[in-house]
């Protein structure tokens, strides 16, 4: 039976794979849960209390997301500042994927407070003290200079040219401001467990953790690329050249080393090698983040290794892993005692769901617009026999 059937409404192309319609469920199940949470509040969905009020919602979906969407910051750094010109070929796709990054952060805040029919109050009433106010402002600001940088390829399709010319024109303009808020509020997410010395192990606690935030926001970014890179090869036979993938990716690996330098630094003068090997949850979670999310990350990147493709997607792989558990060692490990706290399953479907939708968003504009460097909408290859690969990737590999 062919379950592979294309859409096409109003010249948009859209289709639906066994794996789409399974993350489309995930999508439906996840709104009927958002529903019931904004009807009843946090008791009948999470986990949450005021012992713990930091759930998965903010370590996943906020400080996670945050981090992982630094591709589209750190590539339009590299290449419209410090004119990496080479570095062109990725930088529509990673500023999709960081559009659709901070509007699912955006979302992931909005479900995390309390009263959400009192959201609009930052926009009017300013808390000129809490770095929370300022890390809204700059994801707000920033989400919205994205989206004006993404609706230049829109235009592309959609409206006239010359509305696409004058686009062009005040582009700059916007991207030398939005430049500016991802540095803002990356390291203002660090800042917040400044403050709270006296409740994180000691190994996560540091002076400079505003920095180390904004350093791993930045490595990661490039790592991404290659994450979402490798999913597009897949799913539509687009591949970026090897060197170029290297090239960005060991330029993260420099900050990377220097980040891993200033942790043993740390660890020095703040004597805390006795943590390290105490043994135990929190001091075990602490190696295995920074051996297979730092360490091995390093020496993949400067040895050999990277000459080849599975070393660079092992790279890539490992280090965005290697993020994703920092920051909820940040929040749980670090904070929480062991079982204290664990997410619902309404708070791991909203997450899940979240992540789908933003898979299924990413999949039609990439079918309808130029996000890969092709002039026209991709065109997905139907066969009435697939193999698990192809339920795996959730993509179905279209025509070149």
């Amino acid at each position: 039976m062919n379950f592979y059937r294309c859409f096409r409404i109003f010249g948009w192309n859209f289709t639906i794979t066994p794996g789409r319609f399974i993350m489309t469920g995930l999508v439906a199940i996840m709104l009927a849960i958002v529903s019931i949470r904004l009807l009843t509040g946090f008791g009948v969905v999470t986990n949450l209390s005021d012992e713990t009020p930091w759930g998965l919602w903010i370590a996943f979906d906020v400080m996670c997301g945050v981090a992982l969407a630094g591709g589209g910051y750190s590539t339009t750094l590299l290449v419209s500042i410090f004119r990496f010109d080479e570095f062109e070929v990725v930088c529509r796709g990673a500023l999709l994927t960081s559009l659709l990054g901070y509007l699912l952060v955006l979302a992931g805040l909005f479900l995390d407070i309390g009263q959400w029919f009192n959201s609009w109050r930052p926009y009017f009433s300013w808390g000129y003290s809490s770095v929370l106010f300022e890390v809204f402002w700059c994801i707000s600001i920033y989400t919205s200079i994205l989206t004006f940088e993404f609706f230049e390829i829109f235009t592309e399709r959609v409206l006239t040219k010359r509305l696409h010319r004058y686009i062009v024109r005040v582009l700059p303009i916007f991207i030398v401001i939005g430049l500016i808020f991802p540095m803002m509020h990356q390291s203002s997410l660090g800042g917040l467990f400044l403050i709270m010395k006296e409740r994180m192990f000691p190994l996560w606690w540091s002076e400079f953790l505003p920095l180390y935030f904004l350093m791993s926001s930045f490595f990661v970014g490039s790592a991404m690329v290659g994450v979402e890179s490798s999913f597009a090869s897949k799913a539509y036979g687009h591949g970026i050249p090897h060197n170029v993938m290297k090239k960005l990716t060991r330029i993260g690996g420099c900050i990377m080393l220097v980040y891993l330098l200033m942790k043993i630094y740390d660890l020095f003068t703040m004597n805390l090698w006795s943590y390290v090997f105490q043994g135990g949850l929190q001091s075990n979670m602490y190696c295995i983040e920074m051996l297979f999310g730092i360490i091995i990350p390093i020496i993949i990147i400067f040895s050999p290794i990277a000459d080849t493709k599975f070393g660079l997607a092992g790279y890539a792989w490992l280090t965005v892993l290697g993020v994703v558990v920092n920051r909820m060692n940040c929040v749980f490990t670090s904070m929480y005692e062991s079982g204290s706290y664990f997410p619902s399953a309404g708070e791991i479907f909203i997450s899940i769901g979240l992540v789908s939708a933003g898979a299924l968003v990413y999949a039609f504009l990439v079918e309808n617009l130029n996000i890969l460097g092709r002039k026209h909408a991709v065109q997905i290859n139907v066969h009435k026999n697939k193999d698990i690969r192809s339920l795996i990737w959730a993509f179905v590999r279209p025509n070149n």
